[in-house]
């Protein structure tokens, strides 16, 4: 029986790829923190590992522990992470100097791997070809602009920095459905009649369905690649204003007051939310990165590598996709 540890087991992707692995008959370790929810993770025959990446010391002594007990993981695929922060240095530490530690642990007590998969983002390349909507390559020199992004990115930049180390990094842009919090928020507004829409610009999105991550991570594990990242979207592009379309659908075509606000008032609004919510010592869902984003005018990306490597076939277009998301949040008294 193959083993894997999946750490950020507990949230919205690491929860699916948790399924999966079960259902594989995999021996499934998920790496939590010890106050992690386990709401999603109740599944017979799965085990847990607490992880302590803040402090390096304990996190030697668990993964030692596991590995006098139970020997080393045949996989480790490492969602843990970060995506909203109180200090922006939070990023990197998190993101960036906790993975690099993690990896030098597994190295150092022999516990390296066949595959080590990072999910990473496509926002590690940032607003590039904004004039030309060209698809983003992996050929392209990355410009990140947030520090989400630039977190990532310099995490990925040491994994690739490491000589025969089997690394296989996974960017997806943007990732939905059931479980997703901040899409979520998109389609609460949206059932409460508002849309609202950022700039006046074409903008290209697309997106990536959970499950279809899940599927690629599991066919680089049987196909045996290292080395190699991909990007992972659902192979189409789409206009800025599908995705609420799509959703207003799904709720029963609710009335739906539509506001397009220039960036800059976006901007302002962003930074003062963001602002009072480090007074308070929380996050806010509108912040300087989330600007950035919606700022960015071209998020298409070239999935070709990973359809011709690994056999990659988007399973959900966003019509599909966004109807078994809003599904779910209906079932479970989201929506």
């Amino acid at each position: 029986m193959e083993s894997i540890l999946i750490t950020g087991a507990s949230g919205f992707i690491g929860s699916f790829i948790v399924e999966e692995a079960l259902g594989r008959g995999m021996d499934v370790w998920a790496g939590v923190r010890a106050s992690s929810s386990r709401d999603y993770l109740r599944q017979p025959g799965l085990n847990f590992l607490e992880l302590d990446f803040a402090h390096p010391e304990r996190l030697r002594t668990q993964l030692a522990a596991h590995k006098e007990a139970h020997g080393a993981f045949d996989y480790v695929l490492h969602c843990a992470g970060v995506t909203k922060c109180i200090d922006k240095a939070d990023f990197d530490r998190v993101n960036h100097v906790q993975t690099c530690c993690f990896i030098d642990t597994l190295r150092s007590l022999d516990m390296v791997p066949r595959q080590f998969i990072f999910i990473s983002t496509l926002s590690v390349f940032g607003p590039i070809h904004e004039q030309t909507y060209e698809p983003i390559r992996e050929t392209d020199t990355p410009q990140p602009n947030t520090a989400y992004g630039i977190s990532k990115l310099k995490a990925e930049q040491y994994l690739q920095s490491l000589t025969d180390f089997p690394y296989v990094i996974y960017r997806p842009t943007g990732v939905y459905g059931p479980r997703e919090k901040d899409y979520f928020l998109m389609m609460k507004s949206i059932r409460n009649h508002v849309d609202v829409a950022a700039g006046f610009r074409r903008q290209d999105l697309t997106f990536v369905y959970v499950r279809d991550i899940v599927q690629a991570v599991f066919l680089g594990m049987e196909k045996g690649v290292t080395r190699r990242a991909y990007f992972l979207a659902d192979g189409k592009v789409y206009p800025s204003r599908t995705f609420s379309d799509l959703i207003q659908k799904e709720l029963g075509n609710p009335l739906v007051i539509r506001l397009k606000f220039p960036l800059i008032v976006l901007k302002v609004v962003s930074l003062l939310a963001e602002f009072w919510a480090k007074q308070r010592g929380t996050t806010s869902t509108l912040n300087s990165d989330k600007y950035r984003i919606m700022k960015q005018r071209n998020w298409q990306c070239d999935i070709t590598p990973a359809i011709k490597e690994l056999g990659y076939h988007p399973q959900y277009d966003l019509e599909r996709g966004v109807k078994e998301t809003v599904s779910w949040y209906k079932q479970e008294g989201w929506l």
